[in-house]
């Protein structure tokens, strides 16, 4: 199953858009989309516009790939449970967002290896028809590290 989510506060009727008419192209039934605020019609994928958070972590972890927007709390869900994510940033300038902060977020993260990032709807195309060969992830910890904690205990204990 493909989980796709786009979080609540705004509608992202571009990716959405893209994942039903590439889901209708493939000829797949297995996705399922959380849409937020939108209105959009899917004809291929299976919709809802919110749901709760125990209903989240249960699609997210039956899913097999997560698409979503760059929003930190999908990616990180995503690291924690180990599960392959593409993230196509919203774009200010498309009035999806107020800013191009996911833009540099996705730029970001495009170089570490841990997250495919399609940045446009022809990238997330071509990573939706890739996905199968990303397979499980490494799981990220869901607690900051004992190191990184006294690290962070003496910087602050240091400051005036």
């Amino acid at each position: 199953m493909i989980f796709v989510t786009v979080g609540g506060q705004m509608p992202f009727d571009r990716l959405i858009g893209t994942v039903d008419g590439w889901a209708l192209s493939r000829g797949r039934s297995d996705v399922f989309a959380q849409i937020g605020p939108s209105d959009f019609h899917a004809r291929a994928i299976e919709t809802t516009r919110f749901i709760d958070s125990i209903e989240f972590r249960r699609r997210f972890e039956a899913a097999s790939l997560i698409v979503g927007h760059a929003g930190m709390g999908t990616i990180i869900t995503a690291l924690e449970c180990g599960k392959p994510i593409i993230v196509m940033p919203r774009r200010g300038r498309l009035r999806e967002t107020r800013n191009d902060h996911q833009v540099a977020m996705a730029t970001h993260l495009s170089g570490q290896g841990r997250v495919m990032v399609a940045f446009d709807e022809e990238q997330l195309v071509e990573r939706l028809d890739q996905f199968e060969a990303a397979g499980e992830m490494e799981r990220i910890e869901p607690h900051a590290s004992p190191h990184l904690i006294g690290a962070l205990r003496s910087f602050i204990e240091m400051s005036p």
